[in-house]
């Protein structure tokens, strides 16, 4: 056996009885390490300024992947926390905001990097945001002021037009990965 393979645990890749594809294993007790996606909780948080129009708070990443583009305060889910715990940790750990969750916004799936992404639309409960540990930068945007070309991921462009397209309703489902024709049609209307 090589040295730099473990030499007790999870070390053989098999297909375990009943299952059908192929897992890390103990041979000596049967323990499998299962490895499943992660889970990233995030908000589109806003704020209603004093001219009434609304602003969406975005981080500018201070770590890869995407260093120095703007996301939504968003993160990996910890254990024993609820979703909606988490994203609330996520606004506060990366833009110092305290917000309160109004509703599941959306539902990703990203299988070729194993994630399920929940996103929920959040209310700000003050606009004093700064940036924390992961955030270069936050800021309050008018629609109009988001810079979508220095958008981290897909998934920050859908939510915020899922967000945009639910302004003032609370009966809806959540979004899920959009189609390609409603993607043609949030790049029409930018």
């Amino acid at each position: 056996m090589s040295d730099d393979l473990p030499q007790h645990g999870p070390r053989v890749l098999t297909v375990p009885p009943g299952e059908d594809r192929e897992r890390l294993t103990c041979p000596d007790c049967g323990y499998i390490a299962y490895r499943n996606p992660l889970i990233v909780v995030g908000s589109v948080a806003s704020w209603a300024g004093p001219d009434g129009e609304e602003r969406i708070l975005l981080c500018r990443r201070a770590i890869e992947p995407r260093l120095g583009f703007w996301t939504l305060p968003a993160g990996y889910m910890e254990e024993r926390e609820s979703s909606m715990e988490g994203a609330a940790r996520e606004a506060w750990e990366e833009a110092r905001a305290r917000i309160e969750i109004d509703s599941l916004l959306a539902v990703y799936d990203i299988p070729r990097i194993s994630q399920v992404q929940l996103i929920y639309r959040a209310r700000l409960l003050s606009p004093d945001v700064a940036p924390g540990p992961e955030s270069e930068e936050v800021a309050l945007f008018r629609w109009e002021e988001i810079p979508w070309e220095e958008l981290a991921f897909p998934t920050v462009r859908w939510a915020l037009r899922e967000h945009r397209d639910r302004r003032g309703r609370s009966d809806y489902a959540p979004a899920v990965n959009p189609t390609p024709d409603r993607l043609a049609l949030w790049d029409r209307m930018l």
